[in-house]
């Protein structure tokens, strides 16, 4: 277009013109491509997408720690303080403190900037997010490094598999159910294992690639990983997170005293960590030894709330503090403390439903109210369990809304749920990412409320008494 040629003018009264029709659609799309998170800006990108914990706190200078675990994995850095924090994001990955293991490796990064597996770090601390965009946002990130002409250009074969392995991951976590892409992540391991067949990084990750879904992360294992972590033992004897995940194994298929065994060692190794002590509790609650079961919760809990204090962090955004309430409570149920299970609660209650794990455990107190004949309350906790953005909560909300509806005598008004219920069902995944619920957690308070609604509205229209929770039909197993 040609300039246009300066030449006085008349003033003219300004008007309002309409805008040409679909320039304000046209205007909108190019702000929209513009802001995507994944289209680069001039080569780079302008942020990562966000999650449900602001990137400010994911970003607060943290300092050096003890007593949150062994793990050890060289990274290419002139810096030892970066190794240091890395390997202290390691640490807190392997213990599921997402917060923390993301400040780690921003401090790490802070200190080289050219750290490719910090940013590889990063992206598995997002994936605890339940950020999925984030999570592939910070492994561009390491392989931009990787891949240009800068320091990050020279990694080890160690650290290019390390990217290669997250890679393929995400790439079977956006389609889970796909069998060809999660043995392609599993033979991106397996290849990395023999070209370093002495690395206990790569064979603790064979192990947590040997759960179910590649979304696995040391809490879902069965015989398949079982191998794995002892091999990581034998090679670095106590170490932190083999014992972790192996406390988890054994807790889901037995014996209980392996579980109890492994979980006191990773407490001892991570004595400073809350999920260490939460552990010990699960450990202890498959066991039957339910006092120390809740002593260990309570510790875990004193460990948070002394964490959040110190470092200004608003508990409802730890995932971990919210479940931990929700054990100690069932525990404190079980011994017949049912006002200290009130208590513990109402307050989780009041930590919202920033992920759909914490949504989905909304449900314990609209439980506990409808055992207790109280069910105009636990109505109105469970509507608001099925105003949630997460299906598996609002499946669950309507179940424990109908249940409560059969208490107060209103059967029609309860099938309606039923069907509410069954309706978001349908919608409830398969196959999940790590902490999300899956539909066979969800079916059975749906089915719960199937079974007390057929009663009722059959030939006796008397209500039985609450029927035993549908958890007590199965194992407890951690995060669920």
């Amino acid at each position: 277009m040609l300039p246009e040629t300066r030449r006085p003018r008349r003033p003219q009264k300004r008007t309002r013109t309409a805008p040409r029709p679909g320039t304000a659609l046209l205007a909108l799309l190019a702000l929209a491509l513009a802001l995507s998170p994944g289209r680069p800006a001039r080569g780079a990108e302008s942020g990562p997408p966000p999650s449900y914990v602001r990137e400010q706190v994911l970003e607060r200078p943290v300092p050096l720690r003890r007593d949150i675990g062994n793990s050890h994995e060289t990274v290419t850095t002139a810096s030892p303080d970066a190794q240091r924090y890395y390997d202290q994001g390691l640490n807190y990955l392997e213990s599921f403190a997402w917060i923390e293991a993301a400040r780690s490796f921003h401090q790490a990064l802070r200190l080289d900037p050219n750290l490719a597996l910090a940013y590889v770090g990063l992206s598995y601390a997002h994936s605890g997010f339940e950020n999925t965009e984030g999570a592939k946002y910070y492994l561009r990130r390491a392989k931009a490094l990787a891949a240009g002409d800068g320091p990050a250009a020279r990694i080890t074969d160690h650290e290019r598999r390390r990217i290669e392995i997250r890679e393929r991951q995400i790439v079977a976590m956006d389609d889970l159910s796909n069998r060809g892409k999660r043995e392609a992540y599993r033979k991106a391991i397996d290849e990395a294992l023999a070209a370093h067949p002495d690395d206990p990084v790569f064979w603790l990750l064979r192990g947590t690639a040997s759960e179910p879904y590649a979304s696995g992360q040391g809490q879902r294992g069965g015989a398949a990983s079982l191998p794995y972590y002892r091999h990581v033992l034998n090679l670095v004897p106590d170490d932190a997170s083999a014992h972790h995940y192996l406390a988890h194994t054994f807790e889901a298929m037995g014996p209980p005293d392996s579980a109890v065994a492994h979980a006191g060692a990773y407490l001892r190794l991570a004595s400073s960590v809350p999920h260490a002590a939460h552990m010990m509790g699960h450990a202890f609650r498959r066991a039957g030894r339910i006092d120390e079961a809740i002593a260990q919760f309570q510790r875990s809990d004193s460990l948070e709330r002394a964490y959040f204090a110190a470092e200004g962090i608003d508990p409802a955004s730890d995932w971990h503090h919210a479940h931990n309430l929700q054990l100690l409570a069932t525990s404190y149920q079980q011994i017949g403390r049912v006002d200290l299970a009130e208590r513990a609660l109402r307050e989780l209650a009041t930590l919202g439903a920033g992920d759909a794990d914490r949504a989905f455990n909304r449900k314990e107190l609209p439980n506990f109210l409808i055992h207790r004949g109280r069910y105009q309350e636990a109505l109105e906790e469970a509507e608001g369990m099925a105003q949630t953005r997460y299906p598996q909560s609002r499946s669950v909300g309507h179940a424990l809304a109908g249940r409560a509806l059969l208490g107060l005598g209103r059967i029609g008004a309860a099938g309606r749920e039923l069907d509410a219920a069954e309706r978001e069902l349908t919608i409830v995944p398969r196959s999940v990412l790590p902490l999300e619920p899956s539909r066979s957690q969800v079916e059975p308070w749906v089915k719960e409320l199937r079974n007390a609604y057929s009663k009722a509205a059959g030939p006796a229209t008397s209500i039985a008494a609450p029927t035993q929770d549908p958890r007590a039909r199965a194992a407890s197993r951690c995060c669920t």
